[in-house]
């Protein structure tokens, strides 16, 4: 981190929390991976120079001088504003669930270059108007389980985490991954998967998000991917992804 009273950063805003009755507290995604807290001062005030600049989602470049506390924003330029000026609510429920992740994902003074852009770009994908909502569950499913997988989570879907059959028919987050039958007996809560379900979680790690968003599949897949990536990360996350639920539930 730069040295002196402020510093510059570009960064993604994943949460906003109110403070007092026109300020709000930022919690940013660095383009070097750190969490930051910031006070924007005047945010919620209508037509303040900072409440159009700092919106969830958005990249913005940020001046921000240290505090005692928490570090004030000086300075704030928009960069990017994916979901644009009226996303719908499938869009703003999945962005949600993104920010959620990233934010459990992210830690001060912890530098890690992947978590920003391949969260800048879900964002971006999730925005785009082609995107329907079957492919924003997919890509919603496909972050997660990269995310998890690059802090340490990955899953194993190779062959049985217990015994290493390649007869897969079964997924548990307790597990580790996927299992056979017979493992899958002494598991409790494993939820049984057909081949087709085993061949789309491998390419949920494996394949690129704008390869995802081509891709052919139906709902009730998408939807069961899903649920697949809310109970591994609440799981291995330890804590409950409440806008994730509501992805689930919409």
């Amino acid at each position: 981190m730069a040295s002196g009273k402020t510093y510059r950063v570009s960064a993604i805003v994943l949460d906003k929390v109110k403070l007092k009755e026109c300020d709000l507290i930022l919690t940013l995604l660095a383009s070097d991976g750190r969490q930051l807290q910031a006070v924007a001062k005047g945010a919620r005030k209508p037509g303040g120079r900072l409440a159009a600049r700092c919106e969830l989602f958005c990249t913005v470049d940020l001046l921000i001088a240290r505090g005692r506390s928490l570090d004030i924003v000086s300075q704030a330029e928009l960069l990017e504003a994916p979901l644009g000026a009226g996303p719908d609510y499938a869009r703003l429920m999945a962005a949600s669930a993104v920010a959620e992740v990233a934010k459990r994902c992210s830690f001060e003074d912890a530098e890690d270059r992947y978590i920003f852009p391949i969260t800048q770009r879900a964002l971006e994908l999730l925005g785009s108007p082609q995107l329907d909502e079957v492919h924003l569950d997919l890509l919603l499913a496909a972050y997660v389980f990269k995310l998890l997988s690059h802090i340490g989570y990955r899953p194993d879907f190779s062959a049985c985490v217990s015994c290493g059959d390649p007869a897969l028919s079964y997924f548990s987050p307790l597990a580790g991954g996927l299992l056979c039958a017979s493992c899958a007996a002494s598991i409790p809560a494993a939820e049984p998967v057909d081949a087709a379900a085993v061949n789309w979680l491998r390419s949920l790690v494996a394949l690129r998000f704008d390869e995802l968003a081509k891709v052919d599949i139906d709902t009730s897949t998408a939807s069961m991917l899903l649920s697949f990536a809310h109970l591994w990360a609440a799981t291995h996350l330890d804590c409950r992804l409440r806008a994730l639920e509501f992805a689930l539930g919409r």
